[in-house]
C-alpha cells in the first residue's frame, strides 16, 4: 500500500472519530430539544445537566489535537564531534536503507531501538529526524547486529512510516482518551453513591432501624452506556491502524536482512529478546539492589554493569537458553507488531546469503568513545534526582548492604507486632523471651493476615502464621548474624548475592528456627547459634 493510500486510510479513521463524535453529540442535543418541548420545567434542567456532563468527555476528545511533544529529556544526546564512530554507523545503514539520516542521535536506558520524525501537516511533509538507542543494545549486540536494527528503524523511515505516525497516534490517543474519561467518571459516581448510602445507613442504624444493603449497580449507568459505543469504535480503530503497523514491521524486518544479512537480522531478534529479560533482570538484581539502602552502583555502572553479567561465564548456558527460545509473548489483535518468534521464523526461512558469522564484526560498544563518561552523563538525564543523590559504592558493598536493607524491612511486620504485644524495644532478645514464656503465637496473631488467615481459627489459623512467623524471625536472626560479623552476602555476576554462611552452620539453623516456631516453642537450639549466646546474661 502506497504512502497516499496510507495517509488517506488513517485520516479516514481519524475522521470516523470525530464523525462519531458529532453523532453522540447530536444525539444528546436532540434528547435534550424533545424533553423541552415535551415535559419543560425542572425536570427538563436536570435531563440537561445530566447530558451536559454525559458530552464533556466527547468535547474534550474532540479538541485534544496538540501532537506529542519531545521534551528533550528522553536519553542523552551524542552529537558527532563526540561519537563519529557510532554516527558514521548511522549514515552508512540510512545511506544503504535508501533515506535520509537522523538530525539527532540520543542514547537510552532501554533495551530498545525506535525512530521518530516531527513531521509537518499532520505527517504529509517530512521534519527533524531523531533515532534513540539503547545502551543494552550497545552492550549486547555485535556490529552486524546492530546495523540489522538500524536498517530495520531506518526501513520505517523509506516506507514513511514515521511521518504517517502522526496521524495514526492521533486518532489513537483521541479514541482511548475518550473511553478511559467516560469509565473514569463512571467510577466517581459509583464511588460518590456509594459514600451517600454508607453514610444513610451509618445513621439508620444509629436510630435503631435496619440499613439497607449498599448497591451501586444504577450509578454511572449512561456514561458505561455511552462509553460502549466508543469501546467499539476504538475496536475497529486498533485493528485496522495496528494490521497496518504489522504489515509495515515486516517490511522493515525485509530491509534489516537487505542491509546486515539473513544471519545477522536473526540473530539480532534472538539477542535482542534475551537481552531484554536479561536487563530486567541485571535491574532488579544489581542495579537497584542498593535502593533500600540509599546507595548506587559507582558512576557509569548503573547502566555499564549490564556488559559484566552478559560476559560472566556461569551465565552463557541461561542466555543460550534464552537466543534459542525467545520468551513467549501474549498476542493481541491491537499488537503493532508480529510476535518475535514469527519475525524470526520468516528471516530464517530465507535462503542463505553468505554474509557470514555476525560474531566476527565485533562488539558494537566498541562504537562509543569513552563509554564510561557517556554511560555517567546518560545516568544524569535519565535517573531521578534523589538517587543520583545516594552515595555510590563498590558492587560487593551495594549488594551486601542492599540485602541487609531488604532484611531489615522483611523483619519489620514481626517487629511491629513485637512492639504491639509486648511493648518496649523489638528485638530479638524480647522475641524469645517471649517465646519462652508462652507469648509467641499472641506476638503471630498480631501479624499481617490476609482475609483467609483472619476467618481461620484454632490450629488453621496457627498454620497460616507460622510460615510468616518463620520468615520474620529467620530475617531477625541473619539481621543479629550479619550485624555480628559472622555472616555476608557475597556478591557473583552469576550467583547475584549469597548470604555466606557454613554449610553445617546454615542446616543448624533451619533446624532451630523449625524448633523455634513448633507449637510448644524451644529456643534453645537458636540461642546457641547467636553471636551473644557465650555471655548468658544478654540473652
Amino acid at each position: 500500500m502506497g504512502v497516499f493510500l496510507r495517509a488517506s486510510r488513517a485520516l479516514l479513521l481519524l475522521a470516523g472519530f470525530y464523525l462519531l463524535c458529532l453523532l453522540v453529540l447530536g444525539v444528546f442535543a436532540g434528547t435534550a430539544l424533545a424533553v423541552h418541548h415535551w415535559a419543560p420545567g425542572v425536570a427538563a434542567l436536570k435531563i440537561d445537566f445530566i447530558l451536559a456532563l454525559l458530552a464533556l468527555p466527547v468535547v474534550r476528545a474532540s479538541f485534544f489535537l496538540r501532537p506529542p511533544q519531545d521534551d528533550g529529556q528522553d536519553g542523552l544526546r551524542v552529537s558527532k564531534a563526540s561519537q563519529p564512530e557510532l554516527w558514521a554507523v548511522v549514515r552508512q545503514a540510512a545511506e544503504a536503507a535508501g533515506t535520509r539520516a537522523p538530525d539527532e542521535i540520543r542514547l537510552t536506558g532501554a533495551v530498545n531501538a525506535a525512530v521518530s520524525e516531527d513531521a509537518r501537516m499532520l505527517g504529509l511533509t517530512p521534519g527533524r529526524r531523531r533515532l534513540r538507542l539503547g545502551v543494552p543494545l550497545l552492550a549486547g549486540l555485535t556490529r552486524a547486529q546492530l546495523m540489522a536494527v538500524l536498517g530495520h528503524e531506518f526501513g520505517h523511515y523509506g516506507n514513511a512510516d514515521t511521518r504517517l505516525s502522526a496521524i495514526t497516534w492521533r486518532g489513537r490517543l483521541a479514541v482511548t482518551r475518550t473511553v478511559r474519561a467516560y469509565h473514569e467518571q463512571a467510577d466517581r459516581r459509583v464511588d460518590k453513591e456509594r459514600t451517600r448510602q454508607e453514610k444513610k445507613a451509618v445513621k439508620a442504624v444509629a436510630k435503631g432501624r435496619k440499613a439497607k444493603a449498599v448497591d451501586t449497580s444504577g450509578a454511572g449507568f449512561g456514561h458505561r452506556r455511552t462509553a460502549k459505543v466508543f469501546v467499539a469504535y476504538a475496536k475497529f480503530y486498533l485493528r485496522s491502524s495496528q494490521s497496518v503497523a504489522r504489515r509495515q514491521e515486516l517490511a522493515a524486518d525485509r530491509v534489516s536482512v537487505r542491509i546486515a544479512g539473513r544471519d545477522a537480522a536473526a540473530s539480532a531478534l534472538r539477542e535482542t529478546a534475551a537481552l531484554d529479560a536479561a536487563h530486567a533482570f541485571y535491574l532488579r538484581t544489581y542495579a537497584t539492589a542498593g535502593l533500600a539502602a540509599g546507595l548506587m552502583p559507582p558512576r557509569g555502572q548503573f547502566y555499564g554493569g549490564l556488559a559484566r553479567l552478559l560476559a560472566e561465564p556461569g551465565r552463557q548456558e541461561e542466555l543460550a537458553g534464552l537466543r534459542a527460545e525467545p520468551p513467549r509473548e501474549e498476542t493481541s489483535p491491537y499488537d503493532a507488531h508480529p510476535p518475535t518468534a514469527e519475525r524470526i521464523r520468516l528471516i530464517e526461512a530465507l535462503p542463505d546469503d553468505g554474509r557470514g558469522d555476525p560474531a566476527s564484526s565485533g562488539p558494537a560498544m566498541a562504537l562509543l568513545r569513552e563509554p564510561e563518561r557517556v554511560l555517567g552523563e546518560l545516568e544524569d538525564v535519565t535517573l531521578t534526582a534523589e538517587s543520583l543523590a545516594m552515595r555510590r559504592v563498590d558492587w560487593p558493598e551495594l549488594l551486601h548492604l542492599g540485602r541487609r536493607a531488604e532484611c531489615a524491612a522483611g523483619a519489620e511486620p514481626l517487629r511491629e507486632a513485637v512492639r504491639q504485644v509486648l511493648g518496649g524495644d523489638a528485638t530479638l532478645r524480647a522475641l524469645l523471651d517471649a517465646a519462652d514464656g508462652g507469648a509467641l503465637w499472641r506476638v503471630a496473631d498480631a501479624l499481617p493476615k490476609s482475609e483467609e488467615a483472619s476467618r481461620a481459627s484454632g490450629r488453621a489459623a496457627r498454620e497460616f502464621l507460622r510460615p510468616l512467623l518463620r520468615s520474620g524471625l529467620a530475617e531477625l536472626v541473619i539481621l543479629e548474624l550479619v550485624d555480628a560479623g559472622l555472616a555476608r552476602w557475597e556478591m557473583s555476576w552469576s550467583d547475584g548475592a549469597r548470604l555466606d554462611l557454613s554449610d553445617d552452620y546454615g542446616d543448624r539453623l533451619n533446624e532451630a528456627l523449625e524448633a523455634a516456631v513448633a507449637d510448644t516453642p524451644d529456643t534453645r537450639p537458636l540461642r546457641l547459634l547467636l553471636p551473644r549466646a557465650l555471655h548468658p546474661a544478654t540473652f
